[in-house]
């Protein structure tokens, strides 16, 4: 699969999950007496860092791999 057409998905994908984070909220009045909420703190936004970080470590080491190669 070519890198343009990889990194092309990549970005739909992420701006359609940003798009749509806007758009959901948290169980936004349950209907009860009291309504419900439920708190997204820092666990989401740790869990999306190790995942960029995650991804980021790949790419590196997919391109020393690359490099590293003789030509």
């Amino acid at each position: 699969m070519k890198k343009s057409v990889m990194m092309r998905a990549a970005g739909i994908a992420a701006l359609g999950i940003l798009c749509s984070a806007a758009v959901a909220l948290a169980q936004p009045g349950s209907g009860g007496p009291r309504p419900t909420t439920v708190p997204i703190d820092g666990g989401a936004s740790l869990l999306l860092a190790s995942g960029v970080a995650l991804s980021l470590k790949k790419l590196r080491d997919r391109k020393k791999l690359r490099d590293s190669r003789p030509r």
